[in-house]
């Protein structure tokens, strides 16, 4: 009896556990594919299965970071209509679409660091900070630098208006640049873009760095954008050049 209890609590719980992933929004994958080697360009993808629809997707964005604009032909975007193709398959055509601007550029020789990440399942860290050192060694080498992130509402676009009570735009700060008080302004939105669907909030999720032998470095800071979806929010990524 107490075996058959056991395994009734357990297939009880695995049926809540799909009822919750169920109804989640789509979050996004992350993968950071590299720099060129004067740590001008950036690339980065983002994938996974869309929320209501079960088609599997894969962006791969090519970014300026000097301009911090995307370099002509980019992002790269594949959907397959199909809610029984795999990932694989739709990453692999990502990948193929993406691979003369990776050649190119040789960003495979430059993966950069990811020296922070902060994804919506951990669970006791800020949103909105981040705190870091730029080279990952043990023991430490340098000086902390701090990125902080704040949401505002902007004016609603008309395609959400319908749709959310809010949009939200975001301001990200360098607090702090090798362990000094800063306060940097990177970025500030005067208007939602219409890239980032009916934004209603952001979460500073990580920061990848690059140090360039014949360049000044780069960090990279990830915001992930989260947005109405079909069965919750969904979530999108958003790298930030910083030139500290």
């Amino acid at each position: 009896m107490r075996g058959l209890r056991g395994s009734l609590a357990g297939l009880t719980a695995g049926f809540a556990l799909a009822a919750t992933a169920a109804t989640a929004g789509d979050i996004a994958g992350f993968r950071s594919i590299g720099f060129s080697g004067n740590g001008k360009i950036y690339a980065f993808e983002e994938y996974g299965v869309q929320d209501g629809s079960g088609f599997p997707y894969s962006n791969i964005y090519v970014l300026d970071a000097e301009k911090d604009t995307f370099l002509p032909g980019t992002p790269i975007r594949v959907r397959i209509d199909d809610e029984q193709a795999g990932l694989r398959a739709a990453r692999a055509e990502a990948a193929k679409k993406a691979a003369p601007l990776i050649e190119d550029n040789a960003l495979s020789d430059e993966p950069g660091q990811v020296v922070a990440f902060n994804p919506v399942t951990e669970v006791d860290s800020d949103p909105h900070r981040i705190r870091y050192l730029p080279f990952p060694s043990d023991p430490p080498f340098g000086k902390p630098y701090t990125l902080a992130l704040e949401e505002y509402a902007l004016p609603s676009p008309p395609a959400c208006k319908d749709i959310v009570e809010e949009v939200r735009g975001f301001r990200l700060r360098l607090t702090e640049r090798d362990g000094a008080a800063a306060t940097d302004l990177i970025h500030e939105d005067d208007h939602l873009p219409a890239n980032r669907n009916c934004a209603t909030g952001y979460r500073l999720a990580g920061v990848v760095t690059n140090t360039p032998s014949s360049a000044p470095p780069v960090h990279i800071a990830l915001v992930l954008v989260l947005s109405f979806g079909f069965e919750g929010r969904d979530g999108r990524w958003i790298a930030v050049p910083v030139h500290p």
